[in-house]
């Protein structure tokens, strides 16, 4: 969760331009390019333009990229940071009035939208091998499966991500780097994006993908009471616990759907387990978990002891390790000591964002990895892609450092109620859908975890209908594995259009 970032090389640039002010850019009359200038410190209120094309689904889609920065302005209209964004707009649209807008976050906090903007919904992505792995020559290609087609899409940096920085040494950290603050300042500059950009008309959707998807829970209502702008979907990947209370036993009986995926994976189960499909076997695990384990747990040390051998049996058989270690842990079964202990026979440990990755550390003893091998996997591989994207293939010119992963600590967690802020704002709002999507090998945001998000958001039950969830093959950037790059996006495209109400249709109940 602490960790994401977006990068996207150019498809063919042809014209080039350069805009400073309010507007937005437009092309030079005197046919000049134009770029930003080199420099140590963020052009606050300027932005490069690029045309491109790509082809999505079989259908060739022209669109043009917006590099730059909008103010942050605090509440006496002084600037006090610049937010770093990326906005692709496809070209060929009759009426930008019905064409739905997408602003997309990453996580942390305190990374970029590099993430999910070269790796996921962008017309460019990562140069990888098809279950995610890095390989060279770095870059990236053009994505078959991106959203453009069907929306437009801004990749945001907060501030301290990306480039994206505050206006200068004597502006507090306090103004940004909090739940509440994160999402005060953020749906103010969504509007000046919206009202700079013309977009009051177009669908709105938000998508966030890990602390992103507490950002965006917090937005959608901070958005309708603040800023007084609706929006049609929020699109929840790998979604955190957005503030929704599951300490004690629920928080350790969530967890075991999550270790019997990552054992099916690593065929570290019996038999019959590892013969029956992932789905399938997960369904018996679920069942276990809620019906038996979450009840055992709640005994704590006043259940039986035939009852605990029982109960630690089953869960060894789920979770691929020896009943032993279950009941030296009292039946409750730490992270970070499955992620050392489930592969330690072999010499291995799992990674924590995606469990399909391996490590070596230095010593097979202690209940600790030494290190996370998804994500300096994916640092490999991402952190070259976009500095390439950006600077190369969008012309944004500077020597401003890319934070992947910026200073914003301490981070105030305090009163993180985003959880029931996404239930309010879809109470008030009967236009506003949410989908959620996990990948089975997120040890991270687990996807059991986000299925009781899901099913603690709304206690009533009376807004079910507007909450769905889609699971896939691989872990916390599911769209990293080629597969699931193509399910996703397809999940994604249908759940915008279908979130846009029909001609005429009223906002009721």
């Amino acid at each position: 969760m602490k960790h994401f970032l977006t990068a996207a090389l150019l498809l063919g640039c042809s014209q080039l331009y350069a805009q400073k002010g309010p507007a937005p850019a437009k092309d030079s009359a005197d046919g000049k390019l134009y770029s930003a200038t080199p420099g140590r410190s963020l052009k606050i209120d300027a932005s490069v333009v690029t045309r491109h094309e790509v082809t999505i689904r079989g259908q060739k889609v022209p669109y043009k990229v917006t590099a730059g920065s909008l103010p942050v302005w605090d509440d006496d209209g002084k600037t006090i940071a610049g937010v770093f964004y990326t906005y692709f707009e496809r070209t060929n649209v009759d009426n930008q009035a019905v064409r739905p807008l997408v602003f997309s976050f990453n996580g942390g906090p305190g990374t970029a939208s590099v993430w999910m903007q070269i790796g996921y919904t962008g017309p460019r992505v990562l140069n990888i091998d098809d279950e995610g792995y890095p390989v060279q020559p770095y870059g990236l290609k053009d994505n078959p499966h991106s959203i453009l087609d069907a929306a437009d899409i801004v990749y945001v940096d907060p501030v301290n991500t990306g480039f994206s920085r505050a206006a200068g040494k004597d502006v507090p950290g306090t103004k940004f780097f909090g739940v509440n603050q994160d999402v005060k300042y953020l749906a103010e500059w969504i509007n000046t994006f919206i009202t700079r950009y013309n977009r009051w008309a177009s669908p709105k959707y938000l998508v966030g993908e890990s602390y992103g998807t507490t950002r965006v829970s917090g937005l959608a209502l901070e958005l309708q009471n603040a800023q007084w702008i609706y929006v049609n979907g929020v699109v929840l990947v790998s979604p955190t616990e957005l503030g929704i209370e599951r300490s004690g036993p629920a928080s350790a009986a969530l967890r075991l759907p999550y270790f019997a995926a990552t054992a099916w994976y690593h065929k570290a189960l019996a038999a019959d387990l590892q013969q029956k499909d992932l789905t399938q076997m997960l369904q018996e695990v679920e069942q276990f978990t809620i019906k038996e384990y979450l009840p055992a747990l709640a005994e704590g040390g006043f259940i039986t002891d035939a009852r605990k051998k029982e109960i630690a049996a089953r869960v060894s058989r789920y979770a691929g390790i020896s009943e032993k270690a279950v009941l030296q842990n009292n039946l409750d079964i730490p992270l970070n000591f499955f992620w050392k202990e489930l592969l330690r026979e072999r010499g291995y440990t799992v990674g924590r964002l995606d469990s399909r990755y391996l490590g070596i550390d230095r010593r097979d003893a202690g209940d600790r990895v030494d290190f996370n091998a998804e994500l300096t996997s994916w640092l490999h591989s991402f952190t070259p892609a976009i500095n390439m994207y950006l600077r190369e293939e969008l012309k944004y010119k500077t020597d401003l450092k890319y934070y992947m992963f910026g200073p914003v600590f301490p981070w105030d967690n305090n009163g993180n109620r985003t959880g029931e802020n996404l239930r309010q704002a879809m109470a008030q709002n009967p236009f506003l859908h949410v989908l959620i999507q996990s990948g089975y090998y997120d040890g991270a945001c687990d996807y059991f975890n986000a299925k009781y998000s899901m099913w603690q958001l709304d206690p009533s039950g009376r807004l079910k209908d507007r909450l769905s969830w889609e699971g896939y093959r691989s872990g916390h950037m599911m769209y990293l594995r080629k597969d699931d790059l193509a399910t996703s996006n397809d999940h994604l495209r249908e759940f915008i259009l279908k979130a846009i109400p029909k001609n005429g249709q009223a906002a009721k109940y």
